[in-house]
């Protein structure tokens, strides 16, 4: 497959990683602790799922066995 799939599928999950770890640590501050564990959470597991998509893309790279 080509390369551009990959890549803008990991820059996309990481950017909203990014936005989503931002957005706990405004919720910090502002007061709303009860859903800055949940925010954090899901920003570390979009930064997880940009990782696992690098990852399939190098597997992808690799050549074929029959």
């Amino acid at each position: 497959m080509t390369k551009a799939p990959f890549v803008a599928m990991s820059a996309a999950t990481a950017a909203l990683g990014t936005a989503l770890g931002s957005l706990a640590l405004q919720l910090r501050s502002a007061g709303y602790e009860q859903y800055v564990e949940s925010v954090t959470t899901f920003s570390v597991l979009m930064y997880i799922t940009s990782a696992l998509v690098l990852v399939t893309w190098a597997r992808d790279g690799r050549p074929h066995a029959n």
